[in-house]
């Protein structure tokens, strides 16, 4: 069956012959026919037409002859090269054209690249060539087409990206790699890897062989900050100096203002300014000498100086330090760190000669002066003059021989070889000290330890002070009525200082520590103290005794002691400190003699007579039965005068319960007798208060009546009064307001008077300034026209002298001799309007005047 089908201008279609198997294009404008044999492979299409500045790419494109016609087989199938690319551009397919069996568009319609101004285009070739200009292209070989124009692209080129130019500014550059092998813009051969730095300002456009590794900025250097820089390999910088890998330095204001890192250097950091003023040094360490560092040395710099801190150079000593000034009162402790020749340096002496000193050696420099300390001196520390008063000293420690001495009471400078010593206590020494510093007077606690005896340690009221200084020396502060001792290591000995008095310790000297017991019962180191109290005082403890017939009580005793002392006798007074803890062995001794008088008596007789004998067995009894009132112990002059029993408690259960029955039947017996007896001597009360309350009645109304007598008499009284005022005060109020209203009038009459004389003088003011105005003007005229006169004159007179002086002396008297016409020519020249003054009798020879005019002689003529 045959088909017909309408084939438009610049279209096509495919046929396929189906016996011969081959498919032919048919190009429109045409009718076609297909036959039953062929087939329609492509269906009308329109051809493809490349506008201007615009290409196509085909893929297996048809082998064309050189005229540009398509290759044919002999069975008229046209020619393909398979797996092969051809470009099209308008110049040679300026006509639309069709695809062949075959043949593929690929990618459509493309305009031309345009390649901008300081733009390039990265071109790689994908096979073999030769190009247009000669060039053989290796396949994978690169290379950059430059703009502005316009890239007309190839097979065998593939374009990998567009490379646009790099403006480097002012202060910055482009750092640089090489891909491989090449030779850089400015004729350096460069090797793959090297990397190198392009500084010139402008518009830059890498290479094909060139990759941009970044952008460096310049560091802007100042005259307060400098660059460190390291060297990474040995190279020659952009200041022409070598620089060994490894090597640091520094980039100055003086070098250059502004500066890029280079490819081989390494940026450590910034160095700022170190600036010393006229009172500041520093000592600097591992310094340069010219281009040689100076390792280990040391050198003294001066203010008023700047400079930056080298590559390795440091500033010793703490950094910058200001110049020591010292004053009348204060000195330098030096020491030598080496050996070195020294001037004069203000030691003292007063020799003025220069000195070696020896490394280690120490001396001192005494104000008032200024002091730069050099290298090779240390200063240890700054000394000051210590005023001590009478009651503060300090320990002071002699290095050289190990001497420890104590100086109070004057002001006092350590010497060179001298420092202040420590004196170490026990802790306890210590808190006992400290309490005292806190304000208080340190009393000891009484021998119960509580605050019941009347002299508490303060402990409780303060809160703790600060730890002591141990170089100062050591004072204690004895109280009243106390004592202390005080104990030499050193020479052995010791001496007790009573109260009150300032105990000052030498260095080998150590405070006694007492350790007493307290608390009810006693018990054994409950109180620390370091002054001994002499008493009285009391102490009270708890017994417990046994009787006969075994019962048990527990006694609460309470001793009044003192100590017996003779301080005219140091061995009297030597004895105090002998029993370490006298307030226990009192307490044992006394405690022993109550459980064995208590033992050899009965609970009833006890319970009778039991403060009779607790005293006999404390303070004994004579020959005649009287109890002493005294038990001294020898041993350290300890001397009890009385005992108190405060409490008596049974210990057993059942002694208690028949005790307290006892003294509760006691108790009720005598509450029954006083109430009986209280309420007889409530009755007789009550009957004689009847009585007084019967006559206080009759005493009340007979006052209550006189009361009403005096009431009515005082309101008689208080409405006279009234009425008396009301009359007084109206008479003063109306004569008050007469005076009132003449004094205003008054008042008025003169403010009237005060107004018209301050208007008066006002106006008599107001002329007195207009006619002073008006004079003070016409005096200003008048002035003006004395100054205009003056002026005129002076202008007339400067312009005849001018005239005269343009003329010329010998003009003039030239023109005199000339004739009076001449003259009068002259005068008339000078501006003069000449006038004479006459009698009109003489004669006036005016040519003789005008001669005299101008200075000649009548004989000159």
């Amino acid at each position: 069956m045959e088909t017909v089908i309408r084939i438009q201008p610049n279209h096509y279609i495919h046929v396929l012959d189906n016996n011969s198997n081959i498919t032919k294009v048919v190009v429109g404008p045409c009718t076609f026919t297909k036959q039953e044999h062929q087939t329609i492979a492509l269906s009308p299409t329109k051809m493809i037409n490349i506008p201007p500045r615009h290409y196509v790419q085909i893929l297996n494109p048809v082998r064309r002859d050189q005229d540009g016609n398509p290759i044919l087989d002999e069975h008229g199938l046209a020619k393909l090269r398979f797996g092969d690319k051809e470009i099209r551009l308008t110049e040679s397919f300026s006509e639309p054209f069709p695809l062949y069996p075959g043949e593929v568009h690929q990618g459509g319609i493309k305009q031309l690249q345009t390649i901008e101004n300081d733009s390039a285009l990265r071109i790689q070739a994908t096979r073999e060539f030769v190009a247009d200009d000669g060039t053989e292209r290796k396949a994978g070989d690169e290379w950059l087409v430059y703009g502005p124009s316009t890239y007309t692209p190839r097979v065998e080129e593939e374009v990998k990206e567009k490379v646009r130019s790099l403006v480097i500014k002012q202060n910055s550059a482009l750092k640089l790699r090489a891909t491989k092998d090449c030779t850089s813009k400015d004729g350096v051969e460069r090797k793959c890897g090297e990397e190198w730095l392009v500084r010139e300002v402008g518009a830059y456009l890498p290479s094909v062989n060139e990759s941009v590794v970044s952008a460096l900025k310049a560091q802007v250097l100042t005259e307060k900050r400098a660059l460190h820089l390291r060297a990474e390999r040995t190279f020659t910088d952009v200041y022409g100096i070598d620089r060994k890998a490894g090597s640091e330095w520094l980039i100055t204001f003086d070098m250059a203002e502004t500066h890029l890192q280079d490819v081989h250097e390494e940026t450590v950091g910034t160095v700022g300014v170190t600036t010393l003023s006229q009172r500041q040094y520093a000592i600097l360490e591992n310094y340069y000498e010219g281009d040689e560092q100076k390792l280990g040395c040391r050198k003294l710099i001066k203010g008023e100086v700047s400079f930056f801190l080298k590559p390795g150079e440091v500033l010793g000593g703490g950094g910058i330090q200001d110049i020591y000034v010292l004053s009348e009162d204060e000195a330098l402790l030096l020491q030598a760190m080496r050996h070195f020749k020294a001037k004069n340096d203000g030691d003292g002496d007063g020799d003025g000669s220069d000195k070696s000193r020896v490394a280690g050696e120490r001396w001192m420099i005494y104000g008032p002066c200024e002091y730069v300390p050099s290298v090779e001196v240390e200063v240890v520390e700054t000394r000051r003059q210590m005023p001590l008063d009478e009651n503060e000293g300090v320990y002071v420690r002699d290095i050289k021989k190990g001497e420890v001495r104590a100086v109070i009471g004057q002001t006092y400078m350590l010497e060179a070889h001298e420092e202040l010593w420590e004196k170490q206590l026990s802790d306890d020494v210590e808190d006992l000290l400290l309490k005292q510093s806190g304000g208080n007077v340190y009393l000891p606690v009484g021998p119960d330890g509580e605050a019941g005896s009347g002299r508490g340690s303060g402990s409780a009221a303060a809160a703790a002070p600060p730890s002591r200084d141990k170089t100062k020396v050591i004072s204690f502060r004895v109280p009243h009525n106390a004592a202390v001792q005080v104990y030499d290591y050193k020479h052995k000995k010791q001496r007790i200082i009573f109260g009150p008095e300032l105990v000052m310790l030498d260095p080998n000297e150590q405070l006694t520590t007492l350790s007493l017991s307290g608390g009810r019962p006693k018990r054994p180191d409950v109180i620390k103290t370091l002054c001994l109290m002499l008493g009285p005082d009391f102490m009270t403890d708890v017994v417990t005794v046994e009787t006969c017939d075994h019962a048990r009580l527990q006694l609460q005793l309470a001793y009044n002691w003192q100590f017996e002392i003779d301080r005219s006798s140091a061995e009297d007074v030597a004895k105090i400190f002998n029993v370490r803890d006298f307030v226990g062995d009192a307490a044992k001794a006394m405690a022993s003699r109550v459980r064995g008088a208590v033992a050899a008596e009965t609970f009833d007789n006890f319970h009778k007579y039991s403060a009779r004998l607790i005293r006999q067995s404390v303070f004994g009894s004579d020959e005649d039965g009287k109890i002493g009132d005294r038990f001294k112990f020898d041993t350290n002059n300890l001397l009890i005068t009385n005992v108190d029993i405060q409490a008596v408690e049974p210990v057993d259960d059942r002694t208690r319960e028949s005790l307290q029955r006892s003294v509760q039947l006691a108790i009720e017996i005598t509450t029954a007798s006083q109430e009986a007896r209280a309420q007889q001597e409530a009755q007789c009360e009550e009957e004689e208060a009847k009585g007084v309350l019967q006559q206080q009645s009759i005493k009340n109304q007979a006052q209550a009546e006189l009361a009403k007598a005096d009431l009515l008499q005082l309101q008689a009284n208080s409405a006279a009064i009234e009425a008396q005022g009301v009359a007084v005060a109206t008479a003063k109020a109306k004569a008050e307001t007469q005076l009132i209203d003449a004094q205003m009038a008054v008042k008025q009459a003169q403010l009237q008077a005060q107004a018209l004389k301050i208007e008066t003088e006002a106006k008599m003011e107001q002329m007195k300034l207009a006619h002073r105005t008006e004079i003070a003007h016409k005096k200003n005229l008048i002035n003006l026209e004395v100054d205009k006169a003056r002026e005129m004159a002076e202008i007339e007179s400067a312009k005849f002298k001018n005239t005269v002086e343009s003329i010329g002396a010998d003009t003039i008297a030239t023109i005199a001799q000339a004739g009076p016409e001449m003259q009068a020519k002259l005068l008339e020249g000078l501006g003069l309007q000449g006038f004479l003054v006459t009698d009109g009798k003489s004669p006036i020879n005016l040519f003789q005047t005008a001669a005299g005019m101008v200075g000649q002689q009548p004989s000159a003529q």
